[in-house]
């Protein structure tokens, strides 16, 4: 990379699908709507839930969230959830099928009260039932939870819980937009731990504004002393839609977010850390304390080619090979699902090639590619099809080896996102 490239500037780093969002159109409707009225495959199925509430927007924050709600907009909306849940899981490709991962993802899942949520497992137990489930994620901000929160969580069975921490310094976590301090941190904490969660995992992000050397180290510090199964780091970007790249253009200033070889430093540096305590890297973003007992299979399951049945305003799902996204504002999304319709916005009807790529590229983000697997699934050796890729990569020093698997390197690992573009097609 170049030092201009070095610089975090607004665009879109993460790569969370292939082929790319901007591919999809709403000319697909009619092909998504005929994989639901389809047999089923014989594919994993999971389900998400997009909670679109926060307390406050991160300055960073790219997702559909929303603010400020009434409390009677929320309890249409958990109702509205659980209304699509029937709708889904009465549709031929879905109807009968056990799922094998739950996730609910935000905004800020545990923003809903108790009784909402109580409510709404409910709905989608009688819809879908997860009592076959390996997982339910759950994602939580600190200062939403309460120790009956956590404990109805437990209850209701969520098997795998993550806590956003992002940061330990208040200061960072101010500048930075987050609706929570640090004391919310380690209280939300012990509720969780002492609840006994099979699974606990904690977000990090790295190169927030006002980031030091030393405010980094001490945040790695305090996250190891809450010895978490898993943690999860992100390199701080600036998707077009955030506030901090709005304010950018209205003002001209630069955003103070960390260059890219700084947060890969301070990646490093965490992974170095959990390593020594016995940690062992899962992805270029996660670490586990017990990889025998630790998995994350909404993640493993999803990026293998799972289908994955999505509720909520501008979620994305995949079945029988179809990528969606559901409708991805307010009136369209409630008005679509109370009217008795699947609130389908956008597809994509991927080629089998593409369908092949997209476990290739999601795959090497774990930092290494099960070429037999997907020889054996598609019929096709990835080495072969992609050779000048591996080779060019190999060229960079970013794999260790291309054959009998590829494996990234640790410099490789760290970058991964910048390199899976090679693949694009």
């Amino acid at each position: 990379m170049s030092d201009e490239a070095e610089r975090t500037e607004p665009g879109s780093y993460f790569v969370a699908n292939y082929p790319p969002f901007s591919r999809w159109h709403a000319e697909a409707v009619p092909d998504v709507l005929a994989a639901f009225a389809a047999p089923p495959t014989s594919a994993a199925l999971g389900l998400y839930l997009h909670v679109p509430f926060c307390r406050k927007r991160c300055k960073f924050c790219y997702f559909r969230v929303y603010t400020d709600v009434a409390a009677h907009d929320v309890e249409r909306y958990s109702q509205a959830l659980g209304r699509e849940a029937e709708l889904a899981a009465a549709q031929p490709a879905v109807a009968g099928r056990m799922l094998k991962y739950v996730y609910f993802g935000g905004g800020t899942p545990s923003f809903l009260s108790v009784k909402q949520l109580e409510r709404l497992v409910e709905r989608v137990h009688k819809s879908f039932g997860w009592d076959a489930a390996e997982e339910v994620t759950f994602e939580c901000e600190p200062g939403t939870l309460s120790e009956a929160k956590v404990r109805a969580l437990k209850d209701l069975g969520m098997t795998r819980i993550s806590l956003g921490v992002e940061n330990f310094d208040d200061a960072i976590l101010e500048a930075n937009g987050r609706a929570h301090l640090s004391a919310e941190i380690e209280r939300a904490w012990g509720w969780i731990k002492n609840a006994g969660f099979p699974n606990t995992n904690v977000d990090l992000i790295a190169g927030m504004v006002g980031e030091t050397d030393d405010s980094w180290r001490r945040t790695i510090e305090k996250t190891l002393t809450l010895e978490p199964d898993s943690l999860t780091i992100y390199q701080m970007e600036l998707p077009p839609n955030t506030v901090f790249v709005h304010d950018a253009k209205e003002t001209g200033a630069a955003t103070a977010v960390a260059d890219w070889s700084t947060k890969r430093r301070w990646v490093n540096e965490a992974f170095d850390l959990f390593l020594a305590h016995g940690y062992a890297i899962s992805s270029g973003y996660t670490l586990v304390r017990d990889p025998e007992r630790v998995h994350f299979r909404y993640r493993d399951m999803l990026w293998e080619g799972s289908d994955l049945v999505a509720l909520g305003v501008a979620s994305f799902g995949h079945l029988s090979g179809v990528h969606y996204q559901n409708a991805t504002h307010w009136d369209d999304y409630l008005g679509a699902v109370e009217a008795g319709r699947l609130p389908i916005a956008r597809g994509l009807v991927p080629s089998r090639r593409d369908l092949v790529l997209r476990e290739v590229v999601l795959g090497l983000k774990r930092g290494s590619l099960d070429v037999g697997r997907l020889a054996a699934k598609y019929g096709i050796d990835p080495l072969v099809e992609w050779g000048p890729v591996w080779e060019s990569l190999a060229a960079d020093g970013w794999l260790e080896a291309v054959r009998p698997r590829p494996v990234l390197t640790r410099a490789g690992l760290l970058r991964v996102d910048t390199l899976l573009h090679r693949f694009f097609e």
